[in-house]
């Protein structure tokens, strides 16, 4: 479907991208893993005919991309960005503006902005404001406006980056339905492990513009790179010693006299994972059936909008986000003390 030859592409003096060769099948659901600034988006850019190759070639159902056929390119692929931009009118006028440009009569207009709000769940939204909706919430708008189109084609930049868990789900559920089910060919570029892990049927790990590694999730996070391991440590992966407990569960000693237990059973020498998400915070200790349980001091804060994250500090640092109702409300701070709490079945091994 996409093929990307030996492509670098230079900004002044700076390679975004060197020497980049990709291909991604009709149909495949694939993903671009990598840090922030690491190229995703312009491989994106590249795929959807808005930038063009320093050098190299960019390939289209087998034809080499030109002038002649790069509006095709254009037509049959569409970029959801980062970055919502919305139009300063109705979700239903956002929604229908492409439609409006390709000429569709007003009834399949209706009947198509219907069909893709029903997809991200915001069906009887039509008539709201689109920029007085939550950060999340428009970027289920762009990304409706996307599906509208219906291209064969569906790149993705970091389309869930800094959301809430409510949103994240939706849509992921929902880009997962139009691969399966429309059979649209998905490319999506993340910082994501988990997403990275569980989403797409291949993957790339690309770092400072380079290609690190390709295949399927399987094979790049069973023995994770130095790359990823590296890169991975941003989001709670930690290195230790495994010893597998006479209950079946495993005990992993880390540095610092920190342990955490896995519902895993392993020996020896592992690396593990543990979401952000599935990290539960607290003023006090809670008492509950999970198996992990730590105090530790916020050091440090960053706010996304309707999220917030915050850095741990228990003896080893744990990233954990909250909604930033839930900040406001346990009146957290730099120095606050804290308890996190996570089951042994969201300490994931590989």
């Amino acid at each position: 479907m996409i093929e990307l030859r030996n492509v670098t592409k230079k900004f002044r003096e700076i390679n975004a991208l060197e020497n980049i060769s990709l291909k991604v099948q009709k149909g495949e659901f694939f993903t671009i893993l990598g840090p922030n600034g690491s190229g995703k988006t312009t491989i994106l850019r590249i795929m959807a005919g808005i930038e063009s190759p320093t050098s190299g070639e960019l390939f289209f159902h087998g034809k080499l991309v030109n002038e002649e056929n790069l509006e095709e390119v254009r037509k049959n692929s569409t970029l959801v960005f980062q970055r919502t931009a919305l139009f300063n009118t109705t979700v239903y006028k956002n929604v229908a503006y492409g439609l409006k440009l390709r000429g569709y009569l007003k009834k399949e207009i209706k009947e198509k902005v219907r069909e893709v709000l029903k997809m991200v769940k915001l069906l009887g939204y039509e008539e709201r404001w689109a920029k007085k909706l939550s950060g999340g919430e428009q970027q289920r708008v762009s990304l409706a406006r996307a599906l509208a189109l219906n291209t064969k084609i569906l790149l993705l930049d970091e389309p869930t980056a800094n959301l809430d868990p409510k949103n994240v789900s939706i849509i992921e559920e929902t880009i997962s339905q139009v691969n399966r089910k429309r059979k649209t060919t998905v490319v999506m570029a993340t910082h994501n492990m988990f997403q990275a892990e569980t989403l797409p049927k291949r993957a790339a790990l690309l770092f400072s513009g380079k290609i690190a590694q390709v295949g399927t999730p399987q094979e790049i996070f069973r023995k994770p790179s130095d790359q990823l391991a590296s890169f991975a440590r941003l989001e709670n992966v930690f290195s230790g010693i495994s010893t597998v407990l006479e209950g079946g569960t495993s005990i992993i000693d880390l540095e610092n006299g920190v342990t955490i237990e896995s519902a895993l059973r392993r020996e020896g020498k592992v690396t593990l994972f543990v979401k952000p998400e599935d990290i539960i915070l607290s003023k006090e200790k809670v008492f509950s059936s999970a198996r992990n349980a730590f105090k530790g001091e916020v050091t440090e804060i960053s706010d996304f909008g309707d999220t917030v994250k915050l850095k741990i500090d228990v003896g080893t640092d744990f990233m954990v986000k909250i909604t930033k109702r839930s900040f406001k409300e346990m009146k957290l701070n730099l120095g606050s003390k804290v308890f996190l709490t996570f089951k042994a079945t969201s300490v994931r091994i590989v």
